[in-house]
């Protein structure tokens, strides 16, 4: 009768384990992405800098220099131009060169991916650092538990690591036991 009851209740528990382990794996989120906010996004932008100013531009191309000659210009001053669609209708009508206009246009978004691109290289590698940190730790804790001289070992202690009795006590015996500092 008393057996019975022990294979009955090691059933259920077994039962009862292979619910909670299906239900585990149905519970899986999968992992959050990280949101960039904007106060962080507003930090990541580069700043348009106009150290050759639009009217500057307008003025070299009004004087007849060629368009790689501003663009060059451009490039030196290290000049960039946050144009709305309405301020390059209006350098285009005031004799800008189109390929001007493409370089302002495509430097900004150069620059705006490469600003994006350092953010996201940073966190990667802020996480790359806080995972190696954790495998350092886990690491030393294997060692730990791998030490030759912090394994448990069974045989004889003369000194009162035996299976029976007190620890500390006068005692001789066979059992199991761990030596100081590896608990």
């Amino acid at each position: 009768m008393r057996e019975s009851l022990y294979l009955l209740g090691l059933c259920f528990l077994l039962v009862l384990s292979g619910c909670a382990t299906s239900s585990q794996q149905q519970n899986m989120k999968p992992p959050q992405i990280d949101r960039i906010s904007e106060a962080e996004l507003a930090r990541i932008m580069p700043v348009p800098v106009a150290t050759l100013s639009l009217d500057d531009v307008v003025k070299l191309s009004q004087a007849g220099n060629s368009a790689d000659q501003i663009i060059e210009k451009i490039k030196t001053s290290n000049s960039l131009y946050d144009l709305t669609p309405s301020q390059t209708i209006a350098l285009s009508q005031q004799g800008v060169d189109p390929k001007i206009l493409d370089y302002m246009h495509t430097s900004r978004e150069l620059a705006l991916r490469n600003s994006i691109a350092d953010e996201i290289n940073n966190r990667e590698k802020e996480k790359r650092d806080a995972l190696e940190k954790l495998k350092r730790q886990q690491l030393l804790q294997q060692q730990r538990f791998y030490d030759p001289f912090c394994r448990s070992y069974y045989g004889f202690y003369p000194y009162g690591y035996g299976a029976y009795g007190s620890r500390f006590g006068p005692h001789f015996g066979f059992g199991y036991a761990r030596p100081w500092g590896c608990w």
